[in-house]
């Protein structure tokens, strides 16, 4: 008797011992595709189907998944709190999110489609922080936590202000945890136009592949997006998992891995740029004075719809620069010059706009919101508007930098460019450290053909700022007009692989 009970006793254990690690029931997952942000000019397509693609995938391999679509601040923090709920000690605890995410302080911030954006705090304030969530998971005591975030998207906040780096930042996860980025750090993509991303076209091939193991499969995942793109979007992945997990267990026999799948591929080209600068690094010698005179007015370009403009500028002699103060919004994709005959028209149903409306009709000095709406018809192509509204912005307040310096954008864009560099110089005038000022002069410099004076405005923005990625683009159209054809070439193909639209940008903005 006594040893048929050791004998059951020891299957028992060698049974625990052998099960899976983790049942289908400790599966839990949140899944958030937001697609709908008033600030953008139109919803995207993308989200959405990829959301419910991958919601539909994981609920096959055994979780229990909370699907949301255009989520409020309050909607995510609703569901993440229910996802919370669900976790139990060993639990497998996922997030897949789609939508515009922001870094800001170092850190990766989830952005739901309420979120008024207008400065970096607001990031803060309104977007949700992916180190918080995993680590908010792992006090619940999941024992697998995976969070793949597809969000390295050009979106309409970040020009807005210039502290954050494009793209998104590495996390500081705890053990346990996987995590994968649709694109490599600090740089962003643009959707590649059709209904699905191309991230979630390759991971969803890769999940369904049986037995391979979650790292396995976002390694494949990384490399068909790679290939898929020629390169131009690498993938990201950080994983700290202690034990094998894999999304489809199968019965049959492992499949084999490809030798490329752990492979690492080819990562975007290394910026030649120094490190962001210490305090100690912060004052700079000052841009050279302008050598020739500003070249007369050309006449104004047809912007065809610049992708997300950077506050452009003129050239002038300046005090030497001063420390970086808040960096100067600037509008993000605005549409062709003529593709708003009628902006009052166009622009009525704009819940922002009207809310700004509201706002200044109760208030109509209010030189920050005039600011603000100034912005936002920038972003959206409405040209005369947007100079109309920092117009008065600067008659209320002649030293907000910031409105001086949008206004020289949009001088700029549209050809004013004898406007565009005194309001830049104006700018540089009140914070002669003011990187933004310095790309935007450069800008005009570029543009009406002092090239000279281009390079002196996006060297002394690139010491403040090394990730101003305009400016480095601007330095190496400027390096090659000076006969500096190879130091040119590498400034433009690291701007590049930054951002794969700057050249596009450039052009729309008259510049080639």
């Amino acid at each position: 008797m006594t040893f048929r009970l050791l004998l059951l006793l020891s299957l028992l254990v060698s049974a625990a011992v052998t099960a899976p690690s983790f049942a289908a029931g400790d599966r839990v997952a949140l899944v958030i595709g937001n697609a709908r942000y008033p600030d953008a000019d139109t919803p995207m397509k993308q989200p959405i189907n990829d959301a419910h693609d991958i919601a539909d995938e994981l609920k096959r391999d055994g979780f229990s998944v909370d699907i949301q679509e255009n989520a409020t601040g309050d909607a995510m923090r609703r569901a993440f709190d229910r996802l919370y709920g669900k976790i139990k000690p060993g639990s497998v605890a996922l997030v897949f999110y789609s939508g515009f995410g922001i870094q800001s302080n170092r850190q990766s911030y989830m952005i739901p489609v309420d979120a008024q954006i207008w400065q970096e705090a607001d990031v803060r304030r309104d977007g949700l922080s992916l180190e918080a969530v995993l680590g908010e998971i792992n006090s619940r005591g999941a024992g697998v936590k995976i969070a793949l975030i597809d969000a390295s998207r050009r979106n309409p906040f970040e020009r807005r202000f210039r502290t954050s780096s494009a793209g998104l930042a590495p996390v500081i996860a705890p053990s346990g945890t996987l995590v994968m980025y649709s694109a490599a750090l600090a740089s962003a993509i643009s959707d590649n136009g059709g209904d699905h991303s191309l991230f979630v076209q390759e991971l969803l091939k890769e999940i369904r592949v049986p037995e391979l193991t979650a790292e396995e499969t976002l390694n494949r995942t990384r490399v068909g997006v790679t290939r898929a793109s020629r390169s131009e979007q690498v993938p990201w992945i950080s994983s700290s998992l202690a034990e094998d997990f894999s999304f489809a267990p199968g019965s049959g026999n492992r499949p084999s891995v490809p030798a490329e799948a752990n492979i690492t591929p080819p990562a975007p080209l290394p910026s030649p740029l120094p490190p962001s600068p210490s305090p100690s690094q912060v004052a700079v010698a000052p841009p050279a004075p302008l050598a020739p005179p500003m070249p007369s007015p050309l006449p104004a370009q047809k912007i065809e719809k610049p992708a997300s403009p950077q506050p452009a500028s003129p050239s002038v002699a300046l005090a030497p620069p001063a420390p970086i103060a808040a960096p100067a919004p600037s509008p993000s994709n605005p549409p062709a010059v003529n593709a708003l005959p009628s902006p009052q028209v166009a622009l009525a149903d704009d819940p922002a706009i009207k809310d700004l409306n509201d706002k200044l009709n109760a208030n109509p000095a209010d030189a920050a919101l005039l600011y603000r709406r100034g912005q936002l018809y920038a972003s959206k192509g409405a040209y005369p508007l947007a100079v109309k509204d920092f117009d008065a912005a600067i008659q209320l307040n002649p030293k907000d930098v910031e409105a001086l310096n949008n206004r020289c954008w949009v001088r700029t864009v549209t050809g004013d460019l004898h406007g565009a560099l005194r309001d830049c110089n104006e700018a540089l005038r009140l914070q002669p450290n003011y990187a933004d000022a310095l790309d935007s002069r450069g800008l005009v410099n570029l543009k009406s053909g002092a090239t000279k004076n281009a390079l002196a405005d996006f060297d002394a923005a690139l010491k403040l700022n090394p990730r101003l990625i305009s400016s480095l683009y601007g330095r190496g159209l400027a390096r090659q007009r000076n006969g500096a054809a190879e130091a040119g070439a590498q400034d433009i193909a690291t701007a590049k692989a930054m951002d794969p639209n700057i050249a596009k940008d450039y052009e729309s903005y008259g510049v080639r």
